[in-house]
């Protein structure tokens, strides 16, 4: 354990040493200034040091094999069929699989410190304009949803670029009928989905069902959950922002009357 502290320590200080390098060769070489408050910069870049190192150690003892054990939990025939696997399983019979996924995008995202930030911001800069929970609850739907239809794509086979081709599309035609204030938003939560809780979780179920599923490969099937979490939010949050839109166009013509 302590030579995987040391080794995961080096690794890192790697990563982030020229993170430092860039901002303090720009603070003092182009920006000409003094670095303020030095020591607290420098205890804070001491935090975030340890606490990647902590959190990678954790992912590699803890997150990814829980992951695989409940693939391969999810996915045994003794729990799907009772002992008795079909000759050819049906993409149905993987329900308990589907309800997980759901489930576990949903918390995840609900936790996702980066998602928690922007939907701060969000409300703060619109004046209550934008639910903080509103939008962190349409993003995590979103997110539950794709990742269930990733596993689905996992367990069927079926080819990942007809899903990314067919939800862009809806990307783009709810963008041309979409309020114009929550595009760059809704744009934006599909990217911050994919951090340092999500992320972790949903590579580990990709590759534990790709490793358990008869047929299928990890290295072709095993990705593409990522993706998945990345897109659906956006069709979650501007759905979010046409219903609201819509709600208030009807009570709109409701009072009119």
């Amino acid at each position: 354990m302590l030579t995987h502290i040391w080794q995961t320590l080096l690794a890192t200080m790697g990563d982030v040493l020229p993170i430092v390098a860039v901002l303090i060769g720009f603070q003092l070489l182009v920006l000409r200034q003094p670095i303020p408050r030095v020591w607290e910069v420098s205890r804070g870049f001491l935090y975030v040091l340890l606490g990647l190192v902590l959190f990678l150690i954790g992912l590699d003892d803890a997150v990814f094999p829980l992951g695989d054990v409940m693939a391969r939990q999810l996915t045994d025939p003794a729990f799907l069929f009772d002992g008795r696997l079909p000759v050819v399983p049906s993409p149905l019979d993987y329900g308990w699989v589907y309800a997980f996924a759901f489930a576990i995008g949903l918390a995840t995202t609900l936790a996702e410190p980066s998602l928690i930030a922007v939907a701060m911001k969000a409300e703060q800069v619109s004046a209550g304009g934008i639910s903080a929970l509103g939008l962190r609850l349409a993003v995590s739907v979103g997110v539950a949803v794709g990742v269930s239809i990733g596993c689905y794509r996992i367990i069927s086979g079926t080819d990942l670029w007809m899903y990314i081709l067919t939800a862009y599309s809806c990307v783009l035609l709810q963008t041309l009928r979409a309020p114009r204030m929550i595009i760059p938003l809704a744009y934006d939560s599909g990217g911050v989905t994919t951090s340092t809780v999500t992320v972790p979780l949903l590579a580990a179920l990709g590759l534990g069902l790709a490793s358990t599923i008869p047929g299928r490969n990890p290295v072709v099937d095993g990705f593409g959950l990522i993706a998945f979490a990345s897109v659906f939010p956006i069709i979650s949050v501007l759905s979010y922002a046409q219903i609201v839109q819509w709600l208030e166009r009807r009570k709109g013509d409701a009072d009119a009357l």
